[in-house]
């Protein structure tokens, strides 16, 4: 039995697909399954240690990404690439033949789901926004099953094709951590914790608004800062001259981290008492966390996804919304008291937060459906 997993080059399109395969692992170990071997087929590996981790074999695969609204001559180059990379993909899906392709959009996987349409082999698609991107939507007309995250992504596929599965979220990140929380960060247990997500680069704008709000929200609160790596210094750079006059104050309650790895976000959910992040799919995580939210959509994601994400997600509760023009420093602090000062508001978001969740057990039913349809192209063969 063979799997190729696909998916762009990010943590929203990797992180998923690794989820699935944990799952997937699982399930053979439980029905005494052997010889199956998953792949990978991507531009980019993203993190090796997941695929070895979980004995995914990771397979290069050239793609060229479209900018809808700009790009110019970036665009008639990366044409190039993909049409390169869907040769290479042709070749390299020939050679392994999987039994299903399990596919999670992006630029990343268009050559090989283009090579598995061309192959006829069966393709399994799961798509994280309520408003589905082009690949996905593309890839909807063939694949044999599609599941989706928000319900408001059904219109965009035929209706005997979906299942709302919600979103694939890795075991370990499902609950965060209850003991040591507090020492793993050196933070003080009685005062709240708020924690900052920009995603793995880190986010400018959120930054800046977190750092003008550092002498407003650290006589009060603790932070926990994702910055992104490459400003980690310059956010501590900056954080330094904010708070000039109460360095005491910076050295105890903030904690500026470039990257969280799985344990370092286990860690955080534990401690932390309301998140601030963006609107792609660790929004799930926080919602598996029951932790209550304030999101802040990308305003140029694709589709305007992230902003309709953002909203689906306060209709049931568990977070607040503060749109980029809006984000000030004296706004997001703001926020943050009304959630923190109002134990009412702030238990009813816990509540809408484990309504938005439902079950939680999407990457094990999509790890299922997988097997069943590897099985059954198996047994045709």
């Amino acid at each position: 039995m063979k799997i190729v997993f696909t998916g762009g080059g990010t943590a929203g399109h990797f992180y998923p697909n690794i989820a699935i395969a944990e799952n997937f692992n699982k399930i053979l170990d439980r029905e005494k399954i052997i010889q199956a071997q998953l792949y990978y087929f991507s531009d980019t590996e993203y993190d090796k240690s997941a695929l070895y981790e979980n004995q995914i074999k990771f397979v290069q695969v050239p793609a060229g990404k479209i900018r809808v609204g700009g790009g110019g001559i970036q665009n008639f180059f990366d044409m190039f690439v993909t049409a390169y990379g869907i040769c290479i993909a042709i070749f390299k899906l020939y050679s392994v033949y999987p039994d299903v392709v399990m596919a999670k959009g992006g630029y990343a996987s268009f050559p090989t789901l283009f090579a598995a349409r061309l192959l006829k082999i069966p393709v399994v698609i799961h798509e994280s926004d309520s408003n589905p991107g082009r690949v996905s939507q593309w890839a909807g007309k063939f694949a044999q099953r599609v599941a989706l995250s928000y319900e408001d992504a059904a219109p965009f596929f035929n209706s005997s094709k979906i299942a709302l599965t919600g979103q694939p979220i890795r075991d370990e990140l499902k609950n965060p951590a209850k003991e040591g929380v507090f020492d793993f960060y050196k933070l003080d247990p009685t005062i709240p914790v708020v924690l900052v997500l920009g995603g793995s680069q880190g986010a400018e704008i959120i930054n800046n608004a977190v750092l003008d709000a550092l002498p407003t929200l650290l006589p009060k609160y603790q932070i926990v800062h994702q910055t992104g790596m490459n400003n980690l210094e310059s956010v501590k750079g900056q954080a330094d001259i904010t708070m000039t006059d109460n360095k005491k104050l910076l050295s105890e309650r903030y904690r500026p981290i470039g990257f969280l790895n799985v344990l370092g976000m286990r860690m955080a959910g534990g401690a932390s008492s309301v998140v601030l992040t963006r609107a792609g799919s660790t929004l799930f995580e926080i919602a598996s966390w029951s932790t209550p939210s304030i999101v802040i959509p990308i305003t140029t994601s694709q589709g305007d996804h992230q902003r309709k994400n953002a909203y689906t997600y306060a209709r049931s509760g568990g977070c607040s919304v503060i749109e980029e023009s809006n984000l000030s420093p004296a706004i997001l602090a703001q926020e943050v008291e009304k959630i923190l000062d109002d134990e009412n508001r702030r238990h009813k978001m816990i509540e809408g937060a484990q309504k938005f969740m439902g079950a939680n057990n999407a990457a094990e039913v999509i790890a299922q459906e997988l097997l069943s349809i590897a099985l059954s192209h198996e047994n045709r063969g």
